[in-house]
């Protein structure tokens, strides 16, 4: 049966029309309501005898004693000091009032507040124009390219400090990924690959290692279970070396396979000093296999030639990948950044660029940093050494902290090695944020500022680590509220029993002058139209 209300246009037209007045009306319903209110007490004042219930309420006021005010003010501020704590610990981890998302996500529907979905998909452009927000390509989990190795590199990491470096968010989009990238065709699965996929999906290391090795035992041919091993039962890298060697001496042909244990390799041979051999092979993964472009197999190369110091190389390979058409990352804007910045830092000087202005290199260097602040601006306090790093995830988010903090883990020290380079980036970063327009959602040289990466680095950074957010948010109003009368209650506490009478006495001035107005509208009304008219009308 189909829904006639959805199909007829004059009920519809009538909702949105009532919908439009209730929204109109609710900015105005408070003063109605309060001179309702007072309307009605005047008229229910004699029936009701309300002056005697407030000179009987005044009388049973005075005979409270101090105490009784000392243990009123003390408990409205405990649980104002509460409702505090708890105000500040959900800010801090989820980065919102709890109040302020009840009361958005309850009382906005009532007031005829327009759901948030309907605007996440335009944004202004800086001229002005609606223009369609990327906000599923800006806000996708990208895997890392210099992903570390779990067991030589991450749980080396876990034995010294005793805290775990992956997250369990992290770690369930790695499985996800050797899963599908390694036993995609899910119709012709092996024993030992169905095996393998079991072993992916494995939350204990343990388990998952062991499932490796039933694979082998089931055929001793199994790449997949030596990739295995070697991420995770290897507790060097040399090791680590060796069990690829293996794999890709019987991956035969299969090109994830082929691939991913190449480009370990490389990695292998990068960090264990072999620089030159791991350019080639970087270089030549790229030749063989030039549609992988999603891969960032570049990357890889960039950090191996700055490590080189070959920096007309690393320029080349920007020129290929810094356009326009392909999608950024921080490796490339901040890497192009570094050359410009290479070529003018030795020589900056702040105080000498104040007096004669900055030259033509220099500016283009600038440019070059807030292009890529911009980007990621979490990038510089970690260059700078202003926050401390944690190891990379294995999963980032393009513009986010998870970003900014593998890039600076595998490049400060080329920023370091430039010299004069972080001089520069101190002096000018900051500038970045007067060129970005106000409102973040117009952006300048980028699509404006994803809103989604707080949460999601979140998922993939470790809970000791702190978030870098950007833009920096402010404090909500109700943490504000609770602190401002916590803070109010307790002073009057204190107050009321350092001073019993003193603050009685004021308390009976306050009162008398809050109430001054209410008592001045029911003479005015009464010298207009007396009560006693009122009081006859509702005996008839």
């Amino acid at each position: 049966m189909e829904d006639t209300t959805g199909s007829n246009p004059q009920s519809l037209g009538f909702t949105e029309k009532l919908k439009s007045w209730l929204s109109w009306s609710w900015t105005y319903v408070c003063f109605i309501w309060f001179g309702m209110v007072l309307i009605m007490i005047y008229v229910l004042w004699s029936p009701l005898k309300l002056q005697e219930t407030l000179t009987s309420a005044s009388v049973f006021l005075n005979t409270l004693t101090p105490k009784f005010y000392v243990a009123l003010t003390g408990t409205s501020s405990l649980i104002s000091g509460l409702i505090l704590i708890f105000e500040w610990w959900y800010f801090r981890k989820y980065g919102t009032s709890f109040i302020e998302q009840v009361s958005v996500s309850h009382l906005r529907p009532l007031l005829g507040g327009v759901e948030s979905s309907s605007t996440t998909g335009l944004f202004s452009s800086v001229n002005g124009e609606a223009e369609p927000r990327p906000s599923v390509s800006e806000c996708k989990v990208w895997r890392n390219p210099l992903n570390l190795f779990r067991g030589a590199e991450y749980n080396r990491y876990t034995w010294v400090t005793g805290k775990e470096p992956l997250t369990y968010y992290d770690m369930n989009l790695s499985a996800q990924d050797h899963q599908t990238f390694f036993t995609g065709d899910t119709q012709q699965l092996r024993p030992e690959d169905a095996v393998m996929q079991k072993a992916w999906r494995e939350r204990n290391p343990q388990a998952r290692i062991r499932a490796a090795y039933q694979a082998i035992e089931m055929n001793n041919e199994c790449a997949a279970a030596y990739v295995l091993l070697a991420e995770e039962e290897a507790t060097t890298i040399t090791e680590a070396e060796r069990l690829f060697k293996k794999a890709l001496s019987i991956a035969g042909k299969d090109i994830n396979l082929l691939v991913y244990i190449k480009r370990r390799l490389a990695m292998c041979a990068r960090k264990l000093g072999r620089i030159k051999e791991a350019v080639k092979m970087m270089r030549d993964l790229m030749k063989e296999f030039p549609l992988l472009g999603m891969l960032n197999i570049h990357e890889n190369l960039l950090e191996a030639l700055l490590e080189l110091q070959a920096y007309a190389d690393v320029q080349a390979v920007l020129a290929k990948y810094d356009d326009i058409s392909l999608p950024k990352s921080a490796t490339i804007c901040y890497t192009s950044a570094l050359l410009k910045a290479r070529a003018v830092s030795d020589k900056f000087s702040p105080e000498a660029a104040s007096r004669r202005g900055l030259s033509t290199a220099e500016m283009n260097a600038v440019e070059a940093i807030h292009r890529a602040v911009e980007f990621n601006p979490h990038v510089p306090k970690y260059l700078l050494e202003m926050k401390s790093l944690i190891l990379p995830p294995e999963h980032i988010l393009k513009r986010g902290d998870s970003e900014a903090v593998a890039y600076a883990f595998f490049h400060l020290q080329h920023w370091k090695r430039a010299e004069g380079a972080l001089n520069l980036l101190h002096c000018t970063w900051e500038g970045t944020f007067r060129i970005i327009p106000y409102p973040l959602e117009k952006g300048h040289l980028f699509y404006p500022y994803p809103g989604c990466t707080e949460t999601a680095d979140r998922e993939l950074l470790p809970s000791f680590h702190e978030v870098s957010v950007y833009p920096k948010k402010e404090l909500p109003f109700f943490i504000l509220f609770t602190a401002g009368l916590c803070s109010f209650t307790a002073i009057l506490a204190m107050l009321t029993h350092q001073f019993p009478e003193l603050m009685g006495v004021f308390a009976k001035a306050f009162f008398s002058t809050l109430f001054a107005p209410l008592g001045f509208f029911a003479d005015k009304m009464e010298s207009f139209m007396p009560s006693s008219f009122w009081h006859q009308l509702t005996r008839i």
